[in-house]
């Protein structure tokens, strides 16, 4: 889950996509190992690490626009792969202009050529899988709580750890195009001179971009009690999914009926309230037989299972394989 902390003690600091190096961790000593507030996961496909948003100096509070070749001198200079799989605590944008870059973003493949942009969330599982040396393009990194409510709300921004993957639809790639090159010029600008009006600026630009990437198969969050229901019983389940998968639970917990959080849910993403608890546990347990080499029956019970047959059972109706085979195929 990720944590925002924002203060204005100066022993505090921005944290950011590349952390300090971690220690070695024999692969088979420990699975899961605290590190200065980050989760190191670790297995033969390699170590997910979970990134926190760390700035460089004299940029705009909460944002930075780099270049490809930027993000790989700062994984140099701090001793990090690049390549590794990550999972970072801050909204990353990646628009390509030249060449192709291919990543994956929580089990899901993607190639991206010239014009295309992906946006990642907070929480997910981030890899890229092609040399970011043979495409040119930009990268826009921000905090959660650098857009304003409204349009977190409406482009459904801190649905964190399982939103499928924004991609811009073909009409409004070259608007697109358009934005990024202001949204930079306006960067540049705050760096020659920082003043609270290009901070807004920025913001607002940004928005911009996140709204014309807003899922297109998925209705927008609307004002109303209906989209209240839904964000309280989205960031409920986000706690809970690893203790409660039934709907009736989150009701009573909330204080709604279960037929209201399923309207509220369908109406906001398109699917009812069961099926959006069991996703997210699908995705956690997807997440863990790859990345992790605990075994099945330790992960059922890390996500709520009664025993290593009802998560077999869950896994198999879902994914047409047993989480045995779904390691096997490293998918």
């Amino acid at each position: 889950m990720a944590l925002v902390i924002l203060t204005t003690n100066p022993t505090f600091a921005l944290l950011g996509p590349f952390g300090q190096a971690v220690s070695n961790v024999g692969s088979n000593s420990l699975l899961l190992v605290a590190f200065q507030g980050q989760t190191l996961v670790r297995n033969g496909l390699g170590a997910v690490r979970t990134l926190p948003y760390r700035a460089d100096v004299g940029v705009p509070p909460g944002i930075e626009v780099i270049d490809f070749a930027r993000l790989l001198a700062r994984a140099a200079g701090h001793g990090v792969d690049p390549y590794s799989p990550k999972r970072p605590e801050f909204h990353l944008l990646i628009a390509v202009r030249s060449g192709t870059l291919r990543c994956s973003l929580d089990f899901t493949d993607h190639e991206l050529g010239p014009g295309d942009w992906l946006w990642a969330r907070p929480g997910q599982v981030h890899r890229y899988a092609s040399d970011l040396g043979q495409a040119e393009g930009r990268m826009v990194l921000f905090v959660a709580g650098f857009l304003d409510r409204a349009t977190a709300e409406a482009a459904s921004a801190d649905r964190a750890a399982w939103a499928p993957a924004a991609e811009p639809e073909p009409g409004d790639r070259h608007n697109l195009a358009l934005m990024l090159p202001v949204l930079e010029a306006e960067y540049q600008r705050w760096l020659e001179q920082s003043t609270p009006l290009r901070q807004q600026v920025l913001r607002h630009l940004v928005a911009a971009l996140v709204l014309r990437l807003a899922d297109p198969r998925q209705p927008l969050t609307r004002p109303g009690a209906g989209a209240t229901a839904f964000l309280r019983f989205q960031a409920a389940v986000e706690q809970e999914f690893t203790r409660s998968h039934h709907v009736e639970d989150y009701a009573a917990r909330l204080g709604y009926s279960v037929r209201t959080l399923t309207r509220a849910t369908q109406a906001a993403v398109g699917c009812g309230a069961k099926r959006f608890i069991d996703d997210r546990v699908l995705l956690e347990a997807k997440r863990l037989l790859v990345h992790t080499t605990l075994p099945a029956t330790s992960i059922g019970a890390q996500l709520g299972f009664p025993d290593a047959t009802a998560f077999a059972k869950f896994f198999r109706q879902r994914t047409q394989r047993t989480p045995t085979e779904f390691r096997a195929a490293g998918t």
